[in-house]
């Protein structure tokens, strides 16, 4: 389960933005988390509460926003939208597609005290 590395992770990019922002607790936490970046969202959020017990996120929200896996087709020369790695494009169903985004996660906002 890389969830829990993910989440300690979090941890690390919070107390280090703590230490130079001066903030003491972290309220909310709200992540963007690509469709195609091997990320289980209900793993992480169990690992991120344990994590953040007895740190300066106790107790915070966890908030995920899922966005989409996007990838280039070569036969159809399109953007297309796809679920997994390795999916064939929906619109001639060759496999021949690039991943071009989706697979990315990101602390996008926090609120702090």
């Amino acid at each position: 389960m890389h969830e829990l590395s993910v989440a300690e992770s979090i941890l690390d990019i919070l107390t280090e933005n703590a230490r130079s922002s001066g903030y003491q607790r972290v309220k909310l936490v709200r992540l963007e988390i690509g469709a195609l970046a091997c990320i289980e969202p209900e793993a992480l959020r169990f690992c991120f509460d344990a994590v953040m017990k007895d740190s300066l996120a106790d107790g915070a929200t966890l908030e995920i926003a899922r966005t989409l896996g996007q990838g280039w087709c070569t036969p159809c020369c399109r953007s297309v939208v796809i679920e997994a790695l390795y999916d064939a494009c929906p619109l001639c169903g060759n496999p021949n597609v690039k991943v071009t985004a989706g697979t990315a996660m990101r602390v996008k906002e926090v609120e702090v005290e």
